[in-house]
């Protein structure tokens, strides 16, 4: 046995050395390998060969390459998501959840025909829900119906790329996002936004450090609640319109409530492009379905990797659209519309009384705090208070992100709203972020 208990005289069989090694535990997360160099010499093999191996490696996702940092077996790290379970005692504004009161009703009594394997298709109601919101798509938009936005991105990722490609994320960015990335092996670019989303320059840096794929919020923009503009989505398809080998994902999770309309950035040459719409935060978590229009050729490649683009039970596609097409459902998305922009509009102004600074948040459910100070400091200040956020950290693909807090603002109060901006305003740190 060799000093480092790695051995070979091959490429493939240095590789399957390290996963052996990796799988009885001899090589737990985070272990760092020997140099290339210092391998190779204790095996006396070449460079190279040492290298390829490690390149094998990584591509399979078992370990990451840090430059001079050296080459470490990698973390499994678990999926983040919304929601918490907030101790007794504690307001919970971290959550991420719609207001519970402001979901529209599910039918108690629902006619059912199990159907069989080859015999499903869309819920027709879901589709002329769709497609009643796809009049900027073009002619020969395709529909696919999934199991949420998060099974939708997945998907589509793997449909195009390879382990180790690139892909340009908005920093921040929804919290499972980056897990999505790591977990599939696909390497994160962080892409700036401001009040109008991701700027023109970030998105111009991403496509020029290699991404094969970039996914935007057009609007409601999870965590900071920014919409891209129309003058905005102008600039984005002029950087993007040169780039045809991109793939393009706009994750349009809060389209049935919306306050702010669609702006859409995939230029309209665009031949590998999709628009997720989910059902989450409208209709409520347990009715996760999202619609996915995208070009024909991204439709075949998702049936190829299925045998059919269909994968959500036909069960919870009914109640779906038996309550998208109940006449009351309208009614109650425009007031949940209505209640979330208020709700955000009251939290930012019990800041603004304060003089804490936060992005403006034209839409969503969320508002962002930026500090100037340590995160954690400023949550657990906040927890002995009485409140629960969430930390800035969760949210971002970078290295070393800028402190930040994320509130919920769905269940928000102007009494609850001032309290907050008081106990926020008046933590020892307090003049650090205002």
């Amino acid at each position: 046995m060799t000093l480092s208990g790695i051995s070979g005289a091959s490429a493939g069989a240095i590789a399957a050395s390290v996963r052996e090694s990796i799988d009885r535990g001899a090589l737990p997360p985070g272990a760092l390998l020997p140099t290339v160099r210092a391998l190779a010499q204790e095996l006396g093999v070449n460079r190279n060969t040492v290298a390829a191996a490690y390149s094998s490696l990584a591509a399979a996702g078992a370990v990451e390459t840090h430059g001079r940092a050296g080459t470490v077996v990698r973390h499994r790290r678990p999926l983040a998501g919304e929601g918490t379970r907030a101790p007794s005692g504690l307001v919970d504004l971290a959550s991420g959840n719609p207001d519970r009161a402001l979901l529209p009703a599910v039918p108690a009594r629902l006619a059912y025909e199990p159907p069989l394997y080859g015999e499903t298709e869309p819920d027709g109601r879901v589709v002329a829900w769709a497609r009643s919101a796809a009049a900027d798509l073009p002619a020969s938009a395709s529909l696919v119906v999934t199991a949420g936005a998060i099974d939708a991105i997945e998907r589509l990722l793997t449909a195009h790329l390879l382990r180790g490609d690139a892909v340009g994320l908005e920093d921040p960015c929804f919290l499972s996002s980056v897990g999505v990335l790591h977990a599939n092996g696909f390497a994160a670019v962080p892409m700036a936004v401001d009040a109008e989303g991701v700027t023109p320059a970030a998105l111009a840096a991403a496509l020029d450090a290699g991404v094969r794929a970039v996914v935007l919020t057009p609007r409601a923009h999870n965590p900071t609640g920014a919409s891209i503009t129309p003058a905005r989505a102008v600039a984005l398809r002029e950087v993007l319109a040169p780039r045809p080998g991109v793939l393009v994902i706009e994750d349009d999770h809060f389209a049935a409530v919306a306050a702010t309309s669609y702006a859409r950035a995939t230029p309209a040459t665009a031949p590998r492009w999709a628009l997720v719409r989910t059902m989450s935060k409208s209709l409520g978590p347990d009715l996760r379905v999202a619609v996915v229009h995208c070009d024909p050729d991204t439709r075949d490649r998702l049936d190829a990797r299925l045998g059919r683009a269909v994968w959500v039970s036909t069960l919870l596609q009914g109640v779906v659209g038996h309550v998208l097409a109940a006449p009351a459902t309208p009614v109650r998305l425009g007031e949940a519309r209505d209640r979330y922009a208020e709700r955000r509009r009251l939290l930012l102004m019990a800041l603004a009384a304060r003089g804490v600074r936060a992005a403006p948040a034209a839409d969503g459910l969320n508002v962002w705090i930026p500090l100037r100070t340590d995160e954690s400091e400023v949550v657990g200040g906040l927890r002995e208070r009485g409140w629960l956020v969430r930390p800035g950290a969760a949210f971002s693909a970078a290295p070393r992100p800028a402190p930040a807090i994320r509130v919920t603002t769905a269940t928000m109060t102007a009494a609850r709203a001032r309290a907050f901006a008081a106990d926020l305003a008046g933590l020892p740190a307090g003049e650090e972020h205002t």
